[in-house]
């Protein structure tokens, strides 16, 4: 499927520490790794490969939504975290984000850490400056980030280009100082705007 779509596979590993040993060897862009393995699990490769290769992109792709594995999973240093029931265009779709340095999160997985960081915030809410206010179509954006929603369901949403809705996204890391969707989507709830 991937090849299919233009990307080329430089290597597979049956275990994680065979990931680890070909990730040193082949330097890919991206590595797309399970989170169940034998021998070394894929939190562990994970945690190895971001440690030793750090530009190294890297995907996890398992059946497991429970926020708990996504939060090891992001922790130990994968950029992304995608479920393997996902459709294969929007699978394929996500590792090219991932590969050009976006994180990117299944739907689920985004609901239940929105909803983790919900019920966990007992942090003070920040109010924002002037020169970090959102304007109303960027809160928008944001809610729907918030929701889990990708650049294409956005722009389907609030009937947007891909260009624009783009745009708003880089506007809204900006002012938030953030760099990833699920650094938005945290500050967003963090601070009582979604």
């Amino acid at each position: 499927m991937l090849a299919a779509d233009g990307m080329a596979i430089v290597g597979e590993a049956a275990d994680g520490a065979k990931a680890v040993a070909l990730t040193r060897e082949l330097a890919p862009d991206v590595v797309v790794i399970d989170l169940k393995m034998p021998n070394t699990s894929g939190i562990d490769a994970i945690r190895q490969i971001a440690a030793t290769s750090p530009n190294v992109r890297l995907v996890a792709l398992t059946v497991s939504a429970d926020e708990a594995d996504a939060i090891q999973a992001l922790g130990a240093g994968a950029c992304s975290y995608l479920l393997k029931d996902m459709r294969p265009d929007r699978l394929v779709s996500a590792i090219r984000l991932a590969a050009g340095g976006h994180a990117v999160l299944s739907r689920e997985v985004m609901r239940e850490l929105v909803a983790h960081v919900r019920a966990d915030n007992h942090a003070t809410t920040r109010a924002m400056s002037d020169e970090f206010a959102l304007s109303e179509r960027e809160l928008e954006v944001l809610r729907l980030i918030v929701g889990g929603a990708d650049n294409a369901a956005i722009g389907r949403e609030l009937s947007l280009s891909k260009h624009t809705v783009k745009q708003h996204v880089t506007n809204i890391f900006e002012k938030l100082s953030v760099q990833s969707r699920v650094q938005a989507a945290v500050y967003a709830v963090r601070n009582g705007l979604a």
